[in-house]
């Protein structure tokens, strides 16, 4: 009796539970949502601006110490005392083109020329007298041979009236005799005329040999004075007046202030865009050697900055693309050069670009074909934000060529005339409600910062 309560109990219990899970899940189901719809949300305001393509100029920049063109160490050539050094020759000093700025004393090299001088001119007076053999020789050989063909007729004369008894024996034996002593006369100068040429190759020989003795001398003499070969600055004076000068002994050191050049360290991606925009085809199908006959170096507008003065810069032209790599930061290093990077000196405001100054080096190139150029703002992780249909916000991935001076130039999926949203709404919902407000002054802006104009 008292387990059948006991049960009767449970059952209620457990009616009880299920009633009470039943009526929770109910009143869940009933409950009100939140009201939730974009439609009846209040549509946000948000800048926008039409996709377009715009002449491009690809830009790049690299950093570098300048170097002067040319340089001259000079050694001397020859031994001497110095006799003259310019008073301004100093380190520092800027000395025009033509300039005495050092001279070694020339005694013992004009003494040496006068010397072979003289032996020159005893070759050429021996020289001429053996010309004058020569030609003597030849017209007395002449004459003899013309006595020889008299004396060949009388013997044979002789030779006949020996065969009618009209002349003695002895007297064909006497012309005989005669005539081959004009014989042996004859082949003796004819052999003495065959020695003559070499005897003058001979002397040939030996006035050459002395017109190249005298040469030297002269270039020695030559290299006892020191003139600028062009305006330089005097970097380091080795040598005093009065002091010696040994074979192979630097004495000074100059630096051309005609032109400078920098060897530019370019980010590689930077630099294959400049190389790619002004390649240019060749017509035949090998390979050119000649890195210049592919690419067009005077199309690049390039420019040289002093770091930490803004404002003083120098036009700067592409001359090389140096070999090999910079060890150090792998990038490319592309050499400018800069003609007269004194001329635009004005002490101490600005100075001139000197040896190891370091620069900013600037290059720009118009794209061969227009590009797709958004704000580099307008990403959002690979993602831009545009209006769609009915003012909707739509997100969509897009492929990024590259980026440049707060521009992002876009490869891959967004088309001309649709419209970006500019702005970063947050958050930013595909499908929300857009107020559209375009600006046509940032669609100019953006057109200028592409051509380099705003820059």
């Amino acid at each position: 009796m008292a387990s059948g309560r006991f049960n009767n109990t449970k059952m209620v219990a457990l009616i009880g539970l299920l009633g009470g899970v039943l009526l929770m899940a109910v009143l869940v189901f009933l409950k009100e949502r939140p009201a939730h719809s974009e439609l009846s949300a209040p549509p946000l305001a948000l800048t926008v601006i039409e996709v377009q393509t715009m002449p491009f100029a690809l830009t790049a920049r690299g950093f570098g110490i300048t170097q002067p063109v040319q340089t001259w160490q000079a050694v001397a050539n020859v031994a001497g005392r110095v006799v003259h050094r310019h008073p301004e020759l100093n380190s520092g000093t800027l000395l025009p083109a033509g300039t005495l700025l050092l001279a070694l004393d020339p005694g013992r090299y004009q003494l040496a020329i006068a010397e072979t001088e003289a032996e020159l001119a005893s070759l050429m007076a021996e020289q001429s007298q053996l010309e004058a053999e020569t030609r003597n020789t030849r017209h007395l050989l002449e004459l003899e041979s013309e006595r020889l063909q008299l004396s060949e007729d009388e013997l044979d004369r002789i030779a006949r009236l020996l065969e009618t008894g009209a002349v003695s024996r002895s007297r064909m034996d006497e012309q005989r005799r005669a005539t081959l002593a004009q014989r042996q006369l004859v082949q003796s100068l004819d052999n003495q005329l065959s020695l003559l040429p070499s005897r003058q190759q001979y002397l040939d020989a030996q006035i050459q040999r002395a017109n190249t003795r005298l040469e030297q001398r002269r270039q020695d003499l030559e290299d006892t004075r020191f003139v600028a070969p062009y305006d330089l600055r005097v970097r380091s004076v080795e040598v005093e007046e009065h002091q010696y000068a040994a074979l192979g002994q630097p004495l000074f050191l100059a630096d051309s202030i005609e032109q400078a050049e920098v060897e530019a360290q370019v980010p590689l991606a930077m630099l294959r865009r400049l190389m790619m925009a002004v390649s240019t085809p060749v017509d035949s199908p090998q390979t050119a050697l000649d890195i210049t006959e592919r690419i067009d170096f005077p199309a690049i507008h390039s420019e040289v900055e002093l770091t930490g003065f803004p404002g003083m810069r120098w036009p700067a032209t592409v001359s090389r693309v140096a070999s090999g790599l910079d060890p150090g930061t792998r990038s490319g290093r592309v050499v400018v050069t800069v003609d007269e990077p004194y001329s635009l000196a004005s002490a101490p405001q600005r100075p001139a670009l000197q040896r190891d100054m370091h620069v900013q080096v600037s290059f720009a190139v118009e794209s061969p074909q227009s590009l797709l150029a958004i704000p580099s703002s307008a990403l959002h992780q690979g993602e831009v934000y545009l209006l769609g249909e009915d003012n909707l916000l739509q997100r969509r991935p897009v492929a990024v060529a590259f980026q440049q001076n707060g521009l992002a130039v876009i490869e891959d999926g967004l088309a001309v005339g649709e419209l970006l949203i500019t702005d970063d709404p947050v958050p930013a919902i595909a499908g929300m409600k857009v107020e559209p407000h375009r600006n046509k002054d940032l669609e100019q802006q953006l057109k200028q910062l592409a051509s380099g104009a705003a820059q």
